[in-house]
């Protein structure tokens, strides 16, 4: 299937103080986590870089996709939409956490085309809520949102969830439109059963497997601290990449 006309980022800049150490290149079934996120974003993307912080930093990461630097560092992860939503030349642009490896490629694929779909009828944010949780740093950004965003760096809002919130308010009173339709929050359910619907010429990854469905309390969950490493290590099969 061809990759879709948006540019990807792996928000990958963060201290990753937990760990003890860069969580972009741990290894996790012989690669490292920056490396199982591109592969993601190269599925479902024309376009995969890297977000990579403040010049200079994580400069290790550049073997596996163009750098994109923050223009003000020590933002976070607003920051790093600011930096990328100035630097791409898509109209849509997808944000994926380096440290969320168990999150399938299937579901990150059918997500962002439905969300696609909903663009002519004035989608520009989507992202997820976990168990109550916003997953804002897992975002699909429309180009529209970076004045929002803008404002936010330069006041140090640097909230990520409250940060899109109000860049969806704010499309939504420009467009004359109810905040869902402009901003889908989606609250994670489960992933629906695709058994007994072949579709022709489809790639491994673009099916659930057995072995994610089995771990998938592990699909939305950061690799924080090594206890975390621990799991993730105990079920590698669940990886798709």
């Amino acid at each position: 299937m061809t990759p879709l006309p948006i540019s990807g980022y792996v928000l990958a800049g963060g201290r990753s103080s937990r760990m003890g150490r860069d969580k972009a290149l741990i290894e996790l079934a012989g690669k490292p986590l920056i490396e199982h996120a591109v592969t993601k974003l190269r599925r479902v993307c024309t376009e995969a870089h890297i977000l990579a912080g403040a010049e200079g930093e994580h400069a290790g990461l550049a073997q596996y996709a163009p750098l994109v630097h923050d223009l003000h560092p020590g933002c976070g992860p607003v920051g790093g939409f600011e930096a990328a939503l100035k630097q791409s030349g898509f109209e849509w642009n997808l944000f994926l956490p380096v440290d969320i490896p168990f999150l399938p490629s299937a579901l990150l694929d059918d997500w962002v085309r439905a969300t696609l779909r909903d663009a002519s009828r004035g989608a520009r944010i989507a992202m997820f809520t976990v168990d109550g949780l916003p997953q804002g740093v897992l975002a699909l950004l429309h180009r529209e949102v970076l004045p929002s965003v803008v404002d936010a760096v330069a006041s140090q809002r640097l909230k990520v969830f409250p940060v899109l919130e109000d860049a969806g308010r704010e499309l939504a009173a420009k467009q004359g439109m109810p905040l869902e339709t402009v901003f889908r929050n989606v609250c994670w359910g489960g992933f629906p059963s695709k058994e007994g619907r072949p579709v022709p010429r489809r790639e491994p990854w673009q099916f659930i497997t057995e072995a994610q469905r089995a771990a998938e309390r592990l699909w939305f969950a950061n690799l924080n601290t090594p206890e975390d490493l621990v799991e993730a290590e105990a079920n590698v099969d669940a990886l798709d990449t």
